[in-house]
């Protein structure tokens, strides 16, 4: 262990920051549509099984592996398998995919941005036109939007692991799930909300096939950050004495309570605004329904609470939503900083500044591929469809490479590390683990069904996405 090697002042700081990292725009608007769209209480009974009895070990496998090495995901892969240099380049690519992964998450968190300072503006009734958002991201105010948010994330990385990412995470943690909860108190009380309620809690076990099993796996395992790298950097800043396998519970609790609770509030308010609506049209991106659906329904408002009103709605949801991306892009972006400073010994200003401009870079790329540059706006074509440069990373390193990341992890762990290790490292702190069934499962579920299902996945989605091949659904 390096003398000094950054760590959370507390175990509430750890569970907060790690909560905060799986808490994102998925959990807020993704997941709930999804369950409307699957069978409602069915799906979210699937999710929640997969949550517990596939995603928990994964989640413990890279936080234990973080905390056993201290180190970042390319480092900690490269000190378990002696140096193997196919493990090695296993590590590499859970550091470049949180870097690739932080620059869309920032483009999306600079529409959110943008968003939030429209409405407390008084624009609401522009931001509900649905011509507006193709406008707002080829604007010229995107550029002062992305230094605003750039400026926010780096200084709390810049103020380091207890100082900056634990404090930020106690402020807007607590603070995020304070307004989600006025937010479902408020739109529970409006006409038609409980049909909402009721067809997003009440199952429908008719939708159930293999196609909503996959979905809900996949939404399970992208929503609590696994593949990332987050959970191994942020094992590393665990401090050695805390309850590992507690923690891993804490943090799988608070990002699914979330995940429902989301669904409280989006579900009654589309609802609400419209009754006779077939939730089968639906987008599933959550970039369109927070950009240009849910501007709509919070600009329906004004009828009975007037425009003010609506517009102090719409603000406290975008401020919400804009505090679930920060923490999540701040984990994301602390996984090649911690790397960076590991592997050239830079201190965490200067990592920082070499990561800044990087991101700076493809996050430009990523803008200037709506239109602004046929190259990238045109940028590969693949499955027969063409592609922005954007679309290229959401597909490649959030939708194929995070179930291979979570693979390898497991098999690292397993296969390399031992499982004997492995299991010591999350007793150290919780001496309840040796012996105990949970010990038992997750012995059993990562050496047995949980690499052949996240294996499964992987092939699929690459058999579907570049190939317009689904074996699955």
């Amino acid at each position: 262990m390096s003398a000094d090697r950054e760590q959370f002042g507390s175990r509430l700081g750890f569970i907060l920051a790690a909560a905060g990292s799986a808490v994102g725009i998925g959990n807020l608007v993704g997941f709930p549509v999804a369950a409307a769209k699957n069978g409602g209480g069915a799906f979210l009974l699937i999710y929640a099984l997969f949550v517990v009895f596939i995603c928990l070990p994964v989640m413990m496998a890279e936080i234990s592996i973080g905390r056993h090495t201290q180190q970042a995901p390319m480092q900690a892969f490269n000190k378990l398998s002696d140096g193997h240099k196919g493990w090695t380049a296993a590590g590499f690519l859970a550091l470049l995919t949180p870097f690739m992964i932080a620059v869309f998450y920032t483009v999306i968190t600079i529409w959110l941005f943008g968003y939030l300072f429209e409405t407390l503006s008084g624009n609401l009734s522009q931001l509900a036109d649905p011509s507006y958002f193709g406008s707002f991201i080829n604007s010229n105010s995107i550029f002062g939007y992305l230094i605003a948010v750039k400026a926010i994330v780096y200084f709390i990385l810049f103020s380091g692991v207890k100082d900056g990412i634990e404090k930020g995470a106690k402020i807007m943690m607590p603070a995020l799930f304070v307004m989600l909860i006025m937010l479902v108190i408020f739109v529970l009380t409006l006409d038609n909300a409980f049909a909402g309620v009721t067809y997003y809690i009440v199952p429908d076990f008719s939708k159930i096939d293999a196609g909503v099993i996959n979905t809900a796996l996949s939404q399970a395992f992208f929503s609590l950050s696994l593949g990332m790298g987050i959970m191994i950097t942020y094992g590393s800043y665990m401090r050695r004495d805390d309850d590992l396998p507690g923690s891993a519970k804490f943090v799988a609790f608070t990002d699914t309570a979330v995940a429902f609770c989301a669904g409280l509030l989006i579900m009654p308010a589309i609802f609400s605004f419209n009754p006779e609506i077939n939730t089968a049209e639906l987008s599933d991106s959550s970039v369109g329904l927070i950009f240009t659906f849910l501007p709509k329904i919070f600009l329906a408002l004004q009828v009975s609470i007037g425009y003010f009103g609506a517009s102090a709605v719409a603000a406290i949801f975008f401020l919400l939503v804009f505090f679930a991306a920060i923490t999540s892009l701040v984990s994301i972006t602390e996984v090649p900083n911690s790397a960076i400073m590991g592997a050239m010994n830079y201190s965490r200003r200067k990592s920082l500044s070499i990561l800044a401009v990087s991101v700076l870079f493809f996050s430009i790329l990523c803008i200037y591929s709506f239109g602004r540059a046929d190259a990238l706006t045109n940028f590969l074509n693949y499955g027969g469809v063409d592609k922005s440069f954007f679309d290229v990373i959401i597909d490649v390193f959030y939708d194929t490479v995070l179930p291979l990341n979570g693979l390898l992890s497991c098999l690292l762990v397993i296969f390399h590390w031992k499982r004997s290790n492995f299991h010591s490292e999350l007793e150290r702190g919780s001496p309840a683990y040796r012996g105990s069934f949970l010990e038992r499962y997750v012995d059993l579920s990562l050496t047995t069904f949980i690499p052949i299902i996240l294996s499964v996945i992987f092939i699929n989605t690459v058999a579907y996405k570049y190939f317009g091949v689904s074996f699955i659904g």
